[in-house]
């Protein structure tokens, strides 16, 4: 069994993650920035800023790193500078850690600027001279969910014209990675991850405002540019490979709580719910 590292280990992935690779008898430490950050139980803590490159000396340990932390909203410190900082704490250990890196599907086809910056990370980490896999996979449940809930609160849901989505459950990522931690690094890319079903965006609102017991009109509206034209594409889905296990409507029935009208993210329990119109 191996010493695993595993940044962005408090987030939603890192949660259903770290007690999968306990479970095979792997010692895992988590990297966090925050004293205070809840750790799954029987994990060690480990200080560290990846934007800022403190702190990371510990990771030299590990024998294998799992890349989970991604900063959407700023990507160029965490995903980009972080992943450097990473890298070169790794390579202080004699050897080389087998350094899993965690990416989006389609990111090398479409220009958003933060797939743009993940795409950097993965050309950093394949350049690295480093044991290294890299694991794409399509959009969480969560995600998916609360960027539906969100755009519900406004009086008319807006969904993205002629596009569809493949949402993958994260225990289902979890897994895969845990096969990767377990197998070995293969110099490159693994197969993309998706879930089991593709639906229509305006399919995945009515499911959600069905889930909350609220009522809103749904308006499909043409996302321009380049972005938009990779979207509706497909370059985000994952139809020709392996797919997880777990579908958009189980998953959604599995959230449903005792209080009418709120879902709950699971690991986190974060309650989601809009008001009733």
């Amino acid at each position: 069994m191996a010493k695993v590292t595993v940044t962005g280990g408090t987030g939603v992935l890192g949660r259903a993650l770290v007690p999968r690779l306990q479970a095979d008898g792997h010692e895992v430490m988590v990297l966090t920035r925050r004293q205070a950050a809840e750790v799954p139980e029987g994990a060690r803590r480990m200080l560290g800023d990846l934007a800022g490159g403190h702190g990371l000396e510990a990771v030299g340990g590990a024998e294998v790193v799992v890349h989970l932390a991604s900063k959407p909203f700023r990507p160029a410190r965490v995903d980009v500078r972080g992943t450097s900082a990473l890298i070169e704490a790794i390579k202080h250990r004699r050897g080389g850690a087998h350094l899993v890196y965690v990416s989006i599907v389609g990111i090398d086809q479409i220009p958003w600027p933060y797939y743009q910056r993940k795409r950097q990370a993965e050309v950093l980490v394949a350049g690295s001279g480093l044991p290294f896999t890299i694991q794409r996979a399509t959009q969480f449940h969560d995600l998916v969910l609360m960027a539906m809930a969100s755009a519900a609160r406004a009086p008319v849901l807006l969904v993205p014209s002629g596009t569809s989505c493949q949402p993958v459950d994260v225990a289902d990522v979890a897994a895969r990675l845990a096969q990767i931690v377990r197998s070995g690094p293969v110099n490159g890319f693994d197969a993309d991850l998706g879930g089991p079903q593709i639906l229509d965006a305006a399919d995945l609102a009515r499911d959600v405002l069905a889930a909350l017991g609220a009522r809103r009109p749904i308006t499909r509206v043409r996302v321009p540019g380049r972005v938009g034209a990779g979207f509706r594409a497909g370059h985000h889905l994952a139809a020709d490979t392996p797919r997880g296990a777990r579908t958009w409507h189980g998953y959604l029935e599995d959230r449903c709580s005792a209080e009418p009208g709120v879902l709950r993210l699971p690991y986190t329990g974060r309650r989601v719910r809009i008001r009733h119109r």
